[in-house]
């Protein structure tokens, strides 16, 4: 990360790279960042990639998960996150924002914004979060429409288009499939299995799709959390893990507001705090500091009085 203001892998590098771990045996490990800080953190704890979670940005404008935030703010965030981190970033981008030619331009913005890739998923527009009851998909056909609409908009081949299909917790697991391995016909690169219940669902999915699988490892949800180990060995591509530093923060962040309310100060809070000093180094600030000192010319003698 030798740039100060933006990563120098190139997005093309990074969406290669994903690619590349998507294929390698290896499960790629993709925690869901609220912010590029968070990202810049995921990276640095050795990570293989930064997920954005729809879900995430939605709460973190205090707004719920069913379909209210809008491609600028999407890509938006996705762009400040993209270039805090060398990492490949994977977007949510919810139905593509409207019928298949939204979809369309949601993969244009997004490659813009430097993403690796994103996942246009099966839902009605507007959706709800994948792990509440009540979800209604779109017939096959519509969704198909949706995935060669993005594949046809993409300028590099290299990004990823992932198809998340919401279908096993509304018409079963074996329909889930099939729709699963058409939107893999229909140009596909990675398909996101939502809400299978059992390493059995991840299984059976496994053995019939023969693309990259994606698993989301939510807490609360219809998912029996399971390790990357685990999941790597059933044979999957990639997790992510969407809401969990959020979840994380939050509560801490309650906790300690308690904390204070009660007894008016924060001091039982410092040993819980990432200090200063650590918060520097991650914002590079010494780095920032030596650069203005090559390039900061001014000097009174130059400007007259």
């Amino acid at each position: 990360m030798a740039g100060l203001f933006s990563s120098t892998v190139t997005p093309t590098e990074r969406r290669q790279a994903f690619r590349a771990g998507l294929n390698s045996g290896k499960i790629q490990r993709m925690p869901g960042a609220f912010s590029p800080l968070v990202a810049r953190t995921i990276q640095e704890a050795g990570f293989e990639g930064v997920y954005v979670s729809g879900a995430v940005l939605a709460a973190d404008l205090a707004l719920p998960d069913i379909g209210l935030t809008t491609l600028s703010e999407v890509a938006g965030r996705a762009r400040q996150i993209a270039r805090s981190t060398d990492l490949p970033v994977l977007v949510d981008a919810d139905t593509g924002f409207g019928e298949p030619m939204s979809a369309a331009r949601t993969v244009s913005e997004l490659e813009d914004a430097g993403v690796a890739g994103c996942h246009l998923e099966d839902q009605v527009n507007p959706k709800r979060c994948g792990h509440l009851d009540g979800k209604e998909v779109v017939p096959t056909d519509l969704m198909l429409r949706r995935i060669t609409a993005a594949v046809n908009e993409r300028r590099d081949d290299s990004f990823v288009i992932c198809a998340r299909t919401d279908a096993a917790g509304v018409e079963g697991i074996d329909a889930a499939i099939e729709r699963a391995k058409a939107y893999a016909d229909a140009g596909a690169d990675l398909i996101f299995t939502e809400a299978l219940h059992t390493p059995a669902e991840f299984e059976k999915f496994r053995a019939a799709v023969d693309v990259p699988l994606l698993a989301n490892m939510t807490e609360f949800g219809k998912t029996e959390l399971q390790t990357a180990q685990t999941l790597e060995e059933i044979g999957y591509n990639a997790v992510i893990y969407p809401v969990t530093l959020l979840r994380i923060a939050m509560g801490q962040v309650e906790s300690a507001l308690q904390d204070i309310e009660r007894s008016g100060d924060q001091t039982g809070w410092i040993d819980r705090m990432q200090h200063r000093s650590r918060l520097y180094e991650l914002l590079r600030y010494n780095e920032y500091n030596a650069f203005d000192q090559q390039v900061f010319t001014y000097s009174a003698d130059n400007y007259p009085s």
